[in-house]
């Protein structure tokens, strides 16, 4: 349906307006900051048991922690990507059908009456969330956990290892935490190298997660059927789609989210809140 970045920018402008590059941004500010506290705050456990006798962590010791760190987070990661993809198809699948009408209003216009028209209902992840709840219970908000786990754990071993060495180059003292922009930086650098390293498989977690099908869409049974699937008809290159625009997004989002931790912007908040006395 797209060729490119631009012409996916275009498309959606012209069929739902500007604000329909935002559907499914409600989701994701929900429920982005207890995912990125629960993916942060577990690899720092991690790498504390882990590193018990004082010594520094080996890498392999560093992408074990990253592993951890990945699959802790899917208990959020994985419901907040089920509605965010729906509420993201459904104006796709809209776009499309609007599209099949007018076609199809063109060619009868010599017949008698006409084709009704289309009229857009616009879907909510609360009634999303509702629906699947009452069908299949909550199992359902967890479709597409195997290829969510498939995409989270190798992205956390490979950027929270890559994080803590570019870290460490900005530091002067060991002692001394990095300055915020040697922080920012790293995160930017790592959140991009590990999100174009793992986007062959959230190519395969988004089509698998996407509950609704457009014209000559196929469905899949699963991991292996959808990467068999892509590689027979859109070859080898479909894997890397969105690669460039998921790099974009992901690396100011760990820039900042990695800011933001290690100042311990969190820690000052809560030490603002009242206290209770003994």
């Amino acid at each position: 349906m797209y060729t490119s970045m631009s012409d996916c920018l275009i498309k959606t402008i012209r069929s739902e307006g500007y604000f329909g590059m935002y559907r499914g941004a409600a989701v994701n500010l929900t429920l982005v900051t207890p995912e990125k506290a629960i993916k942060l705050a577990a690899n720092d456990f991690f790498r504390h048991h882990l590193s018990k006798d004082g010594k520094k962590l080996t890498l392999l010791r560093e992408m074990l922690a990253g592993c951890g760190a990945g699959t802790c987070q899917v208990i959020v990661t994985t419901p907040m990507e089920m509605l965010k993809i729906q509420l993201q198809d459904a104006g796709r699948i809209a776009a499309q059908k609007k599209l099949m009408a007018a076609q199809a209003q063109l060619s009868s216009s010599s017949a008698v009456g006409s084709a009704e028209p289309v009229v857009e209902r616009r879907t909510t992840a609360t009634q999303i969330t509702r629906e699947l709840l009452r069908s299949k219970g909550i199992a359902g908000l967890y479709k597409g956990l195997g290829a969510t786990l498939l995409r989270d754990v190798p992205f956390s071993i490979v950027y929270f290892p890559l994080f803590a060495n570019l870290n460490k180059l900005g530091q002067k003292d060991p002692n001394v935490k990095a300055p915020f922009y040697v922080s920012f930086l790293s995160g930017c650098v790592a959140g991009s190298t590990a999100a174009v390293a793992v986007n062959p498989c959230d190519v395969i977690k988004t089509r698998l997660q996407s509950l609704q099908r457009g014209v000559n869409e196929d469905t899949y049974s699963g991991i292996l059927d959808c990467t068999k699937k892509i590689w027979q008809k859109e070859g080898p290159m479909a894997f890397l789609k969105g690669a460039y625009c998921r790099a974009l997004v992901i690396a100011p989002l760990f820039g900042i989210a990695q800011v933001v931790y290690f100042i311990g912007i969190a820690e000052f908040l809560l030490d603002m809140l009242p206290k209770h006395r003994a």
